[in-house]
């Protein structure tokens, strides 16, 4: 048996409130290291997120325990069924590799509570809970680490099956006890995880998500974020620390999380407090409508959209993190490996375009977005408007070509801006036209 953090009796809110400066790593400054490594995360601009757990056996998405009133006992039976025979890592690698992809975000652990790593801490893991005894994580980093790809790690911040985290507006109907919080004790419990999959995995960077659980209490709720990251930063400086709390960045993190929208937009209505900073930023979006594994969502984005999406974020300085919810057998469903194939085919074509690039002159217009690398910026012409394409660039423009057999693009430029003569578009996910500037 593994030893777990004791549940004490207490208030639901035990040690939880505090005035909003405790929820930042106050006066944190990065080391060399960790500026290194956001560097290299904001250049690989293509990652992976990977929604995989124990609620993929139900074939309802990730939220199942929530959204269906079970019974937290209920729901962790089905980790004794829990044997993804055909999970293979290095056909997983490979396959996020050939995408084009530079890193995958994995959930080591949902708001479920179940641990898809061998931890110490909990016997509600994949290695003791289920039959099939294997350490998914281990085995994901490694090959990753084998093919040449970073490694980011999803951690919750709320659990809805532990009675010791306090409860809050999810995970009201799953069998919890509120007499049984105890803040203390679950934030130890969290820490002590963080340290064995910092120290024993080595990850590239941790992705928090649920602080948006606690946002209707009556007081504001000390997560105590600024002792994690200071524990997190104390253990590998360089690792870089994101939060999806849908608002400004706090001392302490590394990079800026969007869901489900770019930086600066409110579509899905989560980034309503969210001010673009000037940390690196991501934006994350499923491939179908879910996040975890959904039997009957069929309904999967096209590869020409999946591409625009990629292209409209590292228009705006942005990585985009592209959800797979695998299958509980653990096999990547059939449509995902074919959406991944032909965004590893247009990569291989345009990747100059999208690596390594910052935003350029032009962020977003209905036509599209620029990218800028070196001397040369990229014109990604998403939606053609006519024959004419004018941008506010002032900077003296050298030459102008098409991105596809470099024909020369008629253009002229004064005070005002670049005014190209595009002529016809062709059909295509993003029709590129090269601009070398003036040094």
């Amino acid at each position: 048996m593994k030893h777990f953090t004791s549940v004490v009796a207490g208030l639901a809110l035990t040690g939880a409130l505090a005035a909003t400066p405790a929820l930042a790593q106050e006066g944190y400054q990065p080391t060399p290291e960790n500026v290194a490594a956001r560097q290299q995360f904001a250049a690989n601009k293509f990652g992976i997120f990977l929604h995989w757990g124990i609620y993929s056996m139900f074939g309802q998405g990730e939220w199942y325990l929530q959204s269906n009133y079970i019974h937290k006992d209920e729901y962790a039976k089905a980790a004794r069924g829990f044997y993804p025979a055909y999970f293979d890592a290095a056909q997983w690698v490979s396959a996020f590799r050939q995408a084009g992809a530079r890193y995958i975000c994995f959930t080591t652990r949902h708001h479920d509570g179940f641990s898809m790593f061998d931890t110490q801490y909990s016997d509600y893991d994949i290695v003791d809970a289920t039959p099939f005894k294997r350490d998914i994580v281990r085995e994901l980093t490694d090959e990753c680490r084998k093919q040449g790809l970073k490694v980011h790690f999803y951690y919750s911040h709320i659990d809805w099956t532990r009675d010791d985290y306090p409860m809050g507006s999810t995970g009201r109907n799953t069998g919890k006890d509120p007499q049984k919080a105890d803040w203390k004790s679950y934030f130890a419990f969290m820490n002590h995880q963080l340290e064995e999959l910092i120290v024993r995995y080595d990850p590239d960077a941790i992705w928090f998500d649920g602080m948006w659980d606690q946002n209707s209490a009556s007081e504001p709720f000390d997560w105590q974020l600024g002792e994690q990251y200071a524990l997190i930063h104390r253990l590998k400086p360089a690792v870089l620390i994101g939060n999806n709390h849908h608002l400004a960045p706090y001392p302490g993190e590394d990079i800026q999380l969007f869901e489900r929208d770019l930086p600066g937009e409110n579509k899905a209505g989560f980034s309503g407090n969210s001010v673009v900073s000037r940390l690196p930023l991501e934006t994350c979006e499923t491939m179908n409508g879910m996040w975890g594994y959904k039997v009957t969502d069929q309904n999967y984005k096209s590869v020409k959209e999946l591409v625009r999406y990629l292209v409209g974020a590292a228009g705006k300085g942005a990585n985009f993190l592209l959800n797979i919810g695998p299958q509980p057998d653990g096999e990547l469903p059939a449509k995902a490996l074919e959406r991944l194939a032909g965004m590893g085919e247009w990569l291989d074509k345009y990747g100059e375009t999208i690596y390594g690039t910052t935003a350029g002159d032009v962020t977003t217009r209905a036509w599209g977005v620029t990218t800028r690398k070196g001397n040369k910026q990229y014109v990604h012409i998403l939606r053609p408007e006519d024959g004419c394409l004018f941008l506010p660039v002032t900077k003296k423009v050298k030459a102008a070509v098409t991105f596809d057999g470099h024909r020369p693009v008629k253009f002229q430029q004064n005070k005002e801006g670049l005014l190209l003569s595009v002529g016809e578009v062709p059909d295509v996910a993003d029709y590129i036209i090269e601009l070398t500037m003036a040094d």
